[in-house]
């Protein structure tokens, strides 16, 4: 086709000159019969090769115009299969030009206005470029709407990537049994801490001092696994190791940091109490200076704590003399410090939860949390986790989903895929668009922890949108597989019921939309 071109454009070209006998240049040739003519035609046209050269080369590169033009869809930037286009194209235009001869008679032929706009308009860069952008089809990938791949870093995506192998190879086959059997392996704990993702945003002392962004994606590749091992991971960072390394003395640093990043150290964190969740102001644990002893002793109950019958450590929150709120680290060898396990759950079933019970136990100075009073102590540390959670939920849908997907493909009912009926293509589309949407603006929240810009709203709006748009994707993925949807072979309805806690902890869906509310009228609700 392209040979073909070339050859009408020299044809054309050599034609175009015979037919011009009334033009400027030739006027000035005359001869009394046309065979002499036609010839001095020839010998003009062979002497004048410095000016039809030019020509013939401003033809080829109208070849390669439209040709790059032919194929290409400019309603979609990109190639179309009719090559014909090509030829019928360049002949149009050719047909439909002014051909002009300028008066140092060179053979130069001017684009026409049509031409000209169409090139301005669609073909602005390169001719290289051109063809490099209509071999391009964008196409929609459902598995990210909205592109969330090209907006990470390549550090970020490396990270994302090591992480979701580990987790896809050694953490997805043990759920069935550990969940089955409500049994969480200290052996995930070390190694989580190989991989260096404990305390991953905390720089020095052993972490890897890396983006909240890309903590989210850690959050969010080990909860499509189970929410369970992502509360360990996030308890033992943003509970345990956070609070120590913003609230702690450098030798409080120095001492827990690097062991709790190896996991040779595990923690816990203890704020929630039997008779107080939503309300730690009204906590009952308290601490009491013994100025003999120079020590604080400490008596109440802590309940509902993840990772606290294997910590070694507990960062805990009391009431002080003076009322108020003080973060204490406490250790597993301080006397009157026990945790028994909670059983019987049927949520969370992978990850390892129960009680702090202190009968005086007696913690040093040393071990007080000295840069923080108050809630706002406890509140920061739970906006730290809320962000994973928020990232984790999701990740946790994203499975339902795709789980979903897979199997109404795979299974028929009326003589066709369950997948190609209006009701299933409804709810995966809506699912689609809360998970799409979801992992834009934690994404954008993650970008803001990053410039120190976010707020605890923030965080409150992507943790009740991610953990309520994720359970009521889970349940209606459950409801898609029928029967099937309550077997755990498939997975769905144990992330429902993981999920129907992390709805709860951190939070519950009903007070931060209270945290909301109070900012969105500037009057407080909760009492």
């Amino acid at each position: 086709m392209f040979i073909l071109c070339l050859l009408t454009a020299f044809i054309w070209g050599i034609t175009n000159w015979f037919l011009k006998q009334g033009s400027t240049g030739l006027q000035k040739i005359k001869y009394d019969n046309r065979v002499k003519q036609f010839g001095a035609e020839i010998w003009y046209f062979l002497t004048n090769a410095q000016y039809w050269i030019p020509f013939l080369l401003n033809q080829c590169g109208s070849v390669l115009y439209y040709y790059s033009l032919s194929k290409t869809d400019f309603s979609t930037a990109v190639p179309v299969t009719n090559a014909l286009t090509l030829l019928i194209t360049y002949l149009c235009d050719v047909i439909s030009r002014p051909q002009l001869l300028n008066s140092n008679h060179k053979m130069f032929t001017n684009i026409s206005n049509r031409t000209f706009s169409i090139i301005r308009h669609c073909l602005k860069p390169s001719f290289s470029m051109r063809i490099q952008n209509a071999s391009t089809k964008i196409r929609f990938n459902y598995e990210d709407a909205f592109d969330l791949e090209s907006q990470l870093k390549d550090d970020e995506r490396m990270v994302r990537d090591q992480f979701r192998d580990y987790c896809q190879e050694k953490l997805m086959p043990r759920i069935i049994e550990a969940n089955r059997k409500e049994i969480f392996d200290k052996e995930i704990m070390r190694e989580l801490g190989e991989l260096g993702v404990l305390g991953p945003t905390i720089q020095g002392y052993g972490c890897a001092g890396i983006s909240y962004v890309a903590y989210g994606l850690l959050a969010r590749e080990v909860e499509r696994v189970d929410s369970g091992y992502r509360s360990a991971f996030s308890v033992q960072s943003s509970l345990v190791m956070f609070p120590i390394n913003e609230f702690g003395t450098e030798e409080q640093k120095e001492k827990y940091l690097p062991k709790l990043a190896t996991a040779e150290l595990i923690g816990c964190f203890g704020l929630t109490e039997p008779n107080h969740g939503s309300d730690p102001g009204s906590m009952e644990t308290q601490a009491r200076w013994d100025e003999n002893k120079q020590v604080y002793i400490l008596n109440g109950t802590k309940s509902w704590i993840t990772n606290s019958p294997i910590a070694d450590i507990a960062v805990v929150w009391a009431k002080c003399d003076d009322k108020e709120i003080r973060g204490f680290i406490l250790e597993r060898s301080m006397k009157g410090f026990t945790t028994p396990k909670i059983e019987g759950k049927f949520s969370l079933r992978a990850s390892i939860t129960g009680q702090i019970s202190m009968d005086d136990v007696h913690v040093p100075k040393e071990n007080l949390l000295p840069k923080v009073k108050g809630l706002k102590g406890p509140f920061s540390c739970l906006n730290n986790a809320r962000y994973g959670i928020a990232w984790g939920a999701l990740g946790a849908a994203e499975f339902c989903l795709h789980t979903a997907r897979q199997y109404t493909l795979e299974r028929k009912q009326f003589g066709r895929p369950l997948a190609q009926t209006q009701l299933i293509q409804k709810k995966f589309a809506d699912m689609l668009t809360e998970i799409s949407i979801g992992l834009q603006a934690c994404y954008r929240v993650g970008q803001l922890k990053d410039d120190n810009r976010a707020t605890p709203e923030m965080i409150s709006l992507i943790k009740r949108n991610s953990c309520g748009k994720s359970l009521d994707i889970a349940r209606q993925c459950r409801d898609v597989l029928g029967g099937n949807g309550i077997s755990d072979e498939y997975h769905i309805i144990r992330h429902v019921m993981n999920l129907e806690a992390v709805n709860t902890y951190e939070g519950t869906h009903d007070i931060h939309a209270l945290i909301l509310g109070r900012a969105i009228t500037g009057l407080p609700a909760f009492t």
